[in-house]
């Protein structure tokens, strides 16, 4: 996985009236013209914290740049492919999506292309973020596609008036419980329910309460049972079983909430995709 680097610098007199792609070669080490233009047209360059896309622009003396970079130089040297992705139901005023492992939510300080919102935008023209999950995490996810749906979902979201239910494998034996743990200072609350025990794991149901970053694999952490594949969090180097996970053992499974429109509750459940399945299959007891 590729660690974001961040580099900043003023615009020197010398630099002034020069393009962009020709000024971040002279601050930013080992980068090319031609890797910046690449960073810049993914949207990894600010100028005076504004996010600028145009390779050709001129600068003048003492504006601030930050470049940020990460995956994308290697991109540039050998393209990947977008992880594909599954619309599980199109509506007027919302899309639900099945998300695979590795595809990012949403736009991030080093690019704001190839992401999910960006795809669906694309596709669908106007869509309107309203949640995330990590990009490890597999599973659904709601995108509004007015503004008035946007603000009644997102107020859902802030209500607590979501059903959001995940799969996981938690490394030991974990029991049912309630945790209601603090994160970054804010309340957090995951019902946890055991589901089948496998070996040295168990496949657990985690249902959302709160909705805080990483809540799921923060919480199960604090009981010494962390996610399996979770290299945050304690769940990659734990040697407890074998197989080891092929990815973040994590997957969004169940999303309901009433519908912006009607009012009517509206569910949607997957299954965990292929590659957990098969090595969930291999932790059970012969």
């Amino acid at each position: 996985m590729s660690t974001s680097t961040k580099t900043k610098f003023s615009v020197t007199a010398d630099d002034a009236g020069l393009r962009l792609d020709q000024i971040l070669p002279r601050h930013v080490e080992g980068l090319s013209r031609r890797k910046a233009r690449a960073v810049i047209d993914v949207g990894g360059v600010y100028v005076d914290r504004t996010r600028v896309k145009v390779a050709g622009r001129t600068l003048r003396a003492g504006q601030v740049v930050e470049v940020v970079m990460g995956g994308v130089i290697e991109r540039v040297k050998e393209p990947r492919a977008v992880p594909d992705f599954e619309v599980v139901h199109e509506d007027p005023a919302f899309l639900i999506v099945d998300k695979p492992a590795g595809l990012v939510t949403a736009p991030t300080p080093e690019s704001d292309r190839g992401d999910l919102l960006d795809l669906l935008g694309r596709r669908f023209g106007e869509v309107y973020l309203v949640h995330r999950i990590d990009m490890p995490t597999s599973g659904l996810l709601v995108f509004a596609r007015t503004r008035d749906a946007n603000k009644v979902l997102g107020d859902a979201f802030k209500e607590h008036d979501v059903e959001r239910e995940y799969r996981a494998v938690a490394i030991g034996e974990v029991a049912a419980q309630t945790i209601d743990r603090p994160i970054d200072g804010r309340r957090a609350v995951t019902h946890v329910a055991p589901l089948e025990a496998l070996a040295g794991a168990t496949l657990i149901s985690a249902r959302l309460e709160t909705g805080r970053t990483h809540q799921i694999r923060i919480h199960l952490a604090g009981l010494g049972h962390p996610v399996a594949g979770d290299r945050s969090h304690g769940g990659e180097t734990s040697r407890t079983f074998l197989p080891r996970a092929p990815r973040l053992a994590l997957h969004a499974a169940v999303l309901g909430f009433a519908h912006p429109v009607t009012g009517e509750r509206v569910r949607w459940e997957r299954p965990v995709p292929p590659e957990l399945a098969q090595w969930i299959e291999r932790l059970r007891a012969p």
